[in-house]
């Protein structure tokens, strides 16, 4: 079978030839089509988007990950939604898990049991749920660094950039909803972590714990609370904003990697239908698969190990969610800050790293966009992705910004590394109070270094060719290494970035954050400079060639 050949947005090749007239197809719903057709005009808007052409990358794939997740989890919620119990009230477990008989619990915690033992395939449909959960969280944060790092926030998608920074929070709330569901010891203890976090929010905290619990901690009113948050009011939320992405992305159209035919203006790539839709059909069932496996052979939240919610106990080695690790990870390690004022205890230790840590990771997403292009100046419209090489310092920034996350994370299992490696843990949290400050630093200099690294080979590569792994001897006894010259594609692809300038009015700030945003990138190769470096390039034999070569090695413009 021939591979479809790739067009352009603008391309001719659009144009549809007419084929010879055959006889008409006789059609039972054309008239029906037409008289919609005819009144609503959908027909042309059909037409216009199954020509709508997808560029055809790998990255690309991630936020089609986190879409189909989402899929799942609604197939798979429906089916769980008709069997468990939202209910707090006291049952006597009857099931068929003999170690549960006859113990009071929830009638939640009951039907998740009962969903897990007695319901066919019930259990599978939990463990698929729950890893697509874990899966669409990840996909949506893997999706949201690779537009960060290549620079796909720009204008015009800031506001399609605010709208995936919503909808990854509200995934982090729908995730912990649906994680306190079952009422079990595990998810119980979250849930009173949760609440020991409500309470610190100074003066107000009481009020408004009493207003999500219906009462002192745990009450009887939470888990439906949360059920209908879970399955009503959050999906709701998440579908709609799903919704807007998905129209501002055709809207916009979709951004594109630099490369020859490419430009602000086109797209290059591969038409909606057939063949973008043949392949998104194709992954989706990929990654029901793949999930599907992962629910049948991999164990998640065995609920029947750790029994029923009771306040007064606690799992030992409890771990929340990998999404909300690097919240516990910070209360962990966070010292003991306390205020006495008059009657009233204000809990810094907790509040700071609750609701500061996560207020600033979302506020600083959110506004990332607008900073950026007040720093640079940049008013201008991006459709070419960024090589995360060539903006330096947003990826050290960012690389920096994602070792700080992990170093919190990591902190949220301080007890499991001393047990496991045998420290104390004290050690670990102090380890962990200069490693969150320390290491950030550490990863922004050695990832800047290494872009600015590449940026140089880049442009050797354009000036000098790629090495071919050919060693040539010349007569004064030195060795070099023969280069290929790169086509003119290649080279249109390496140099097709940007060169960042600073700004000079705006105020100091804005010139030194200008100036830190532009400062150590490396020149690009100018016309004249390749035209230069061309010349030496023509075949001549062996001989010449390696005095040629170091003669253009010795003679070439430096970079920097």
């Amino acid at each position: 079978m021939a591979k479809p050949t790739k067009i352009r947005e603008d391309s001719p090749a659009l144009a549809v030839q007419t084929p010879p007239e055959a006889p008409p197809a006789v059609n039972k719903l054309a008239p029906a089509a037409e008289w919609v057709d005819q009144r609503s005009g959908i027909g042309k808007v059909i037409k216009g988007a199954l020509r709508k052409i997808f560029p055809d990358h790998w990255s690309f794939l991630l936020g089609e990950i986190a879409l189909y997740s989402f899929i799942i989890l609604l197939l798979t919620g429906v089916f769980l939604t008709l069997w468990f119990k939202p209910s707090m009230g006291e049952v006597e477990y009857s099931g068929s898990y003999e170690l549960m008989r006859n113990i009071p619990m929830s009638e939640a915690f009951a039907s998740t049991l009962n969903i897990s033992f007695d319901v066919r395939g019930g259990l599978l449909m939990r463990q698929i749920h729950h890893w697509a959960a874990m899966l669409f969280v990840a996909a949506m944060t893997i999706h949201m660094l690779r537009v960060f790092f290549t620079g796909a926030f720009r204008k015009p998608r800031e506001l399609n950039w605010i709208i995936g920074v919503g909808l990854l929070s509200i995934g982090l709330i729908e995730g912990f909803a649906g994680y306190s569901l079952p009422d079990d010891l595990l998810s119980g203890t979250g849930l009173r972590f949760v609440d020991g976090s409500i309470r610190s929010i100074p003066i107000i905290g009481t009020w408004v714990e009493f207003f999500v619990f219906g009462g002192e901690f745990p009450g009887e009113l939470i888990i439906p609370r949360l059920y209908m948050v879970h399955i009503l009011l959050v999906p709701g939320l998440l579908l709609g904003l799903i919704s807007a992405h998905m129209a501002l992305l055709v809207y916009h159209k979709h951004t594109q990697w630099p490369g020859p035919g490419r430009t602000q203006k086109n797209v290059v790539g591969y038409p909606l239908f057939p063949v973008y839709a043949a392949k998104a059909g194709g992954f989706f069932f990929i990654v029901f698969g793949v999930t599907t496996l992962m629910g049948a052979l991999m164990q998640i939240n065995p609920v029947w190990l750790y029994g029923p919610y009771n306040p007064s106990q606690v799992t030992a080695g409890s771990q929340p969610d990998w999404y909300m690790g690097f919240v516990e990870g910070a209360i962990r390690i966070m010292p003991n800050w306390e205020w006495h004022l008059g009657s009233t205890t204000w809990s810094w230790n907790i509040f700071i790293p609750f609701v500061g840590l996560m207020g600033l990771l979302f506020t600083g997403l959110a506004l990332y966009p607008f900073i950026e292009a007040w720093v640079t100046g940049d008013k201008s419209e991006h459709h070419l992705l960024d090589r995360p090489r060539n903006a330096p310092n947003r990826t050290a920034f960012g690389v920096a910004c994602m070792t700080c996350y992990g170093m919190f994370w990591a902190a949220g299992g301080n007890d499991i590394i001393a047990t496991q490696f045998h420290v104390s843990l004290n050690d670990v949290t102090y380890f962990m109070r200069v490693a969150v400050f320390v290491a950030p630093v550490i990863a922004f200099i050695v990832t800047k270094r290494i872009c600015l690294s590449l940026q140089r080979r880049d442009a050797e590569t354009v000036l000098h060719g790629s090495p071919t792994g050919v060693i040539v001897r010349s007569p004064d006894g030195g060795y070099t290494e023969a280069h290929t010259p790169v086509s003119q594609g290649e080279a249109y692809t390496l140099t097709r970035h940007p060169q960042w300038t600073p700004v000079e009015s705006g105020g100091r700030v804005r010139q030194r954050l200008s100036r830190w945003f532009a400062h150590g990138q490396i020149a690009k190769p100018t016309a004249e400079d390749i035209e230069a470096a061309s010349h030496h390039a023509h075949p001549i034999s062996p001989v010449d060639a390696a005095a040629d070569e170091t003669a253009s090695i010795g003679s070439g413009k430096d970079a920097e």
